[in-house]
């Protein structure tokens, strides 16, 4: 058998995985009596959106669709802006694989203005203003590699300077979220760094969380390491769009129940979300020790899988949306999931003593 007939057999589950298309591992329902998101009174001007894979997609919509909200964006092993244009073909043929060639940046740019002027996302000015990291594994069998390149060049042409934009890719990794794991307890259910089956959480040695945030917000120093906070559980029932599990998390470093921190966004890609491999992504991921150490809320909302999403994704291609619209608006701010996240954002915001 051939190395290229080789690779796409190995990936052929990871394909449908992130699109969605195959069947989840397994299932969770949330706890009765799970408490609402609170409110704590994060910085409006001190958020960001990162993710993974669909997750990674879906903080780009976010940051495209109200970049006057956020201050950073960090997309790991994702493509382009709006590259499904609401078509799961293309989904499956250009914006996880080219077999049909790259996806055409201009032709993506008209559909942002096309929008634009609509008011349905948001203007020049504030997108241009955003931070942004990017990481891809270049042995990436389910995102091609050059799908990150795409998204590289994408956001810096609409960015004010290129010094904004930051770009590191592993030659050695491949798809998922890396993590540098250490203790025996962050390495159970970690697969390697390479392409796996064990896990989207990837034992590259890498502190690339980290790296990532410190990206995202320069002049914010450590003022302490070893404080630390508290995962939570959290309802997601207030926040209604089709896709949405019934209980997300919720990081809380101690400093910052009075309020005054940061707030980040932390998407997890297909496959990733408690349904599949509980909180691995929540309290592995590495966001939660720059948290601790820089007063930043870290949020989790969690995706389910349904028949429309077997594998739990975010909705970047439109499956969440009304089956009579022609044209599915999952890429805009009339996108149900893009709606309930920025809702989740807003609760944080509100102010803890707020009636």
């Amino acid at each position: 058998m051939a190395a290229s007939t080789r690779m796409a057999v190995a990936a052929a589950p990871w394909l449908l995985m992130a699109a969605g298309l195959a069947a989840p591992l397994s299932s969770a329902a949330a706890e009765d009596g799970t408490p609402a998101l609170p409110a704590l009174g994060t910085l409006a001007d001190q958020a960001s959106a990162v993710g993974v894979s669909s997750g990674g997609y879906m903080a780009t919509q976010l940051a495209v669709a109200w970049p006057q909200r956020f201050r950073g964006l960090g997309v790991l092993a994702a493509g382009p802006w709006g590259c499904a244009q609401g078509q799961l073909s293309l989904v499956l043929n250009q914006c996880m694989m080219t077999r049909v060639g790259e996806p055409s940046l201009a032709v993506l740019d008209e559909r942002r203005h096309d929008y634009q002027s609509r008011e349905q996302l948001g203007e020049d000015a504030a997108l241009s203003q955003l931070r942004a990291f990017i990481w891809h594994g270049q042995q990436d069998a389910i995102i091609e590699p050059v799908l990150g390149d795409l998204l590289a060049e994408q956001l810096d042409q609409w960015l004010a300077s290129s010094v904004q934009l930051k770009v590191e890719r592993d030659a050695s990794a491949g798809h998922g979220w890396p993590v540098a794991a250490t203790s025996a307890d962050e390495k159970a259910g970690i697969g390697g760094c390479e392409q796996s089956d064990d896990s989207p959480l990837l034992a590259c040695g890498e502190n690339v969380a980290g790296d990532m945030m410190d990206w995202l917000y320069p002049e914010r120093s450590a003022e302490k390491v070893a404080a630390s906070g508290e995962l939570r559980d959290f309802d997601q029932s207030d926040f209604d769009a089709r896709g949405l599990a019934d209980s997300g998390y919720v990081y809380v470093p101690e400093a910052c129940s009075a309020g005054g921190c940061g707030a980040t966004l932390a998407l997890h890609g297909c496959q990733m979300s408690a349904e599949t491999i509980g909180d691995a992504f929540a309290r592995h991921s590495g966001l939660n020790a720059w948290a601790d150490a820089h007063d930043e809320v870290v949020l989790y909302p969690q995706a389910e899988s349904t028949l429309a999403n077997p594998q739990g994704c975010w909705d970047w291609w439109g499956f969440a949306e009304s089956s009579w619209q022609l044209y599915p608006l999952h890429d805009t701010r009339d996108g149900s999931q893009a709606g309930a996240l920025l809702q989740m954002l807003e609760r944080l915001q509100q102010s803890p003593d707020a009636p």
